[in-house]
């Protein structure tokens, strides 16, 4: 790629943060911020949840301005007051949530609010669509620019926005979490398109929670903490000494799972369960004390059975037990009643009321039982919601804050702790730790431990095979709609998870010829 940023060498400055701070109600999320993004170079933007890195981009994409300190672009000072003077000044970010409208086409989108025009000050379409497909041709991406962005999925909205932002002739390029929803595939892709952009000149500030991939796309590293830059270090850092940077102390065991010395009886018993075509006779207990680990490929059927499982999508055949009773099919309110929690793959969109306050949100699940004669006991839900959120250490300014402000690792313990406050007895996990930070994992896994401990269960989904790995008693994998098999102990390892992931339809096994190849299963 070419033409980006043919003015500025690689190497030379492009864009300085100096002394920045920024202050909310309760919150000082920036204290003293600098960064330095050359021209050329990927440079990764590291810190847990809360540590001030969402409101360091905003205030570089014009969303937040600055209480102190300075920005400077290609060495001269600036103020960026809107999202026009970050276009201006050649910076362009691609946010976690994209800045896309569904109903417009991808050519309508790439050039929204700046489409070509004819001479009589018409929009020149065919010419729109023309640039768009050289844009998308760029990032290597295969669709019609007349094609509706409703009809795409994560990973080519993701190359939209970088189609979008080298539309603008962005010299400075911000992307935030950019592989959180993307398989490996789509990953190598990514990096792909991005060290070509870094090739031509483009600066890029990448921001991730996964540890590897700073040293196979990084230059440099700013580490930030409680709202500070603590540290500058090469991309080649360990990711040991990364995460002492991060979180400020050594974390000796990344997956504290604490089995239990036996499981208890069944709180989950799924026999035959069946939705064509995202699944069939799928067949497992979750008993008592223990974390059962659901592991597959993308598009394996994990979460349509945990949607099932909880209410949210019908089923064709099957029965789900709790506690030894029939669970009613399509009944999420049955669900609940009988000690069921899910913590959907989509916080945001699924899992939290954004613009309701923390309070509301960790109350939600249990606003029946609160409610007497048509009235709310307020005042015993606040009560109970702080201490909720006292235990699961979110970072808040108190809990009339809005649930859309926190960061994503915060918003998943509010997410979890409406389901404790609620008493779910066995919670259903689906990517629970994707988009968080390593610190913010631990305390997760530690929530898990005192859930397990206290006899509830956990079924976990999570694409994350370490994690998996090593915070399940057992390993349930899927593949096409199917178990294929179940894994415990010293057998569950990575390699015999894709061993079983892999495996083609005809060869899946019920629950039953799972368990006579030796798994534990009760």
């Amino acid at each position: 790629m070419t033409g980006v940023n043919d003015d500025v060498p690689d190497g030379r400055e492009l864009l300085r943060v100096e002394g920045v701070t920024k202050a909310f109600p309760g919150v000082r999320a920036l204290d003293g911020v600098d960064l330095t993004l050359r021209a050329g170079e990927v440079h990764v933007l590291l810190g847990e949840n809360g540590a001030g890195k969402s409101t360091l981009i905003k205030m570089l994409a014009g969303v937040h301005r600055p209480d102190t300190g300075r920005v400077l672009v290609a060495g001269r000072e600036v103020a960026v007051r809107s999202a026009q003077d970050a276009e201006r000044l050649g910076i362009a970010t691609i946010h976690q949530e994209f800045n896309l409208v569904p109903g417009l086409t991808v050519a309508e989108n790439i050039f929204l609010g700046r489409q070509p025009r004819t001479r009589l000050g018409l929009i020149d379409r065919r010419a729109m669509r023309a640039r768009a497909a050289e844009l998308l041709r760029r990032v290597r991406l295969d669709v019609s620019p007349a094609a509706p962005v409703a009809e795409l999925g994560i990973a080519r909205l993701q190359m939209v926005e970088i189609a979008k932002a080298l539309s603008l002739g962005a010299r400075v390029l911000i992307m935030d979490e950019p592989t959180a929803v993307l398989t490996s595939e789509e990953v190598g892709t990514l990096f792909d398109i991005v060290r070509e952009l870094r090739d031509s000149g483009v600066g890029i500030v990448f921001i991730t929670h996964h540890l590897e991939e700073i040293a196979a796309l990084g230059d440099r590293v700013t580490v930030l903490r409680d709202g500070r830059s603590v540290a500058e270090v090469p991309a080649t850092t360990g990711e040991d000494e990364l995460i002492r940077l991060m979180v400020g102390r050594d974390i000796a065991e990344q997956y504290p799972r604490e089995r239990p010395a036996e499981p208890g009886a069944p709180l989950l018993r799924v026999r035959g369960l069946t939705r064509e075509p995202a699944f069939r006779d799928v067949g497992f207990d979750v008993r008592a004390g223990e974390v059962v680990g659901f592991a597959g490929l993308v598009g394996a059927g994990r979460t349509e059975v945990a949607r099932a499982l909880f209410g949210v999508d019908r089923y064709d055949a099957g029965t789900v037990e709790v506690d030894g009773r029939a669970l009613a099919r399509g009944d999420v309110r049955a669900a609940m009643r009988a000690g069921l929690g899910l913590v959907p793959e989509d916080r945001k969109g699924q899992g939290l009321l954004l613009d309701a306050s923390l309070g509301d949100n960790l109350t939600l699940a249990r606003l029946e039982r609160d409610t007497r004669g048509g009235f709310v006991d307020r005042r015993g839900q606040r009560r109970e919601a702080a201490a909720v959120a006292e235990r699961l250490k979110v970072r808040m300014s108190g809990l009339e804050q809005s649930a859309r402000t926190l960061s994503g690792g915060n918003q998943q313990k509010i997410v979890i702790g409406k389901w404790l406050l609620a008493g779910a007895r066995l919670l259903i996990l689906d990517e629970p730790t994707r988009g968080i930070d390593v610190g913010a994992k631990v305390e997760i896994y530690r929530l898990v431990n005192e859930l397990t401990a206290a006899g509830h269960a956990v079924l976990m989904i999570s694409s994350d095979l370490p994690e998996v790995l090593g915070m399940s008693d057992r390993v349930l994998v899927m593949a096409q709609g199917r178990i294929a098999g179940e894994l415990a102990g010293e057998r569950a390892t990575q390699d015999a998870v894709m061993e079983l992931a892999l495996r083609p339809a005809n060869e899946g096994n019920t629950y039953e010829a799972s368990a006579m190849e030796g798994s534990d299963v009760g």
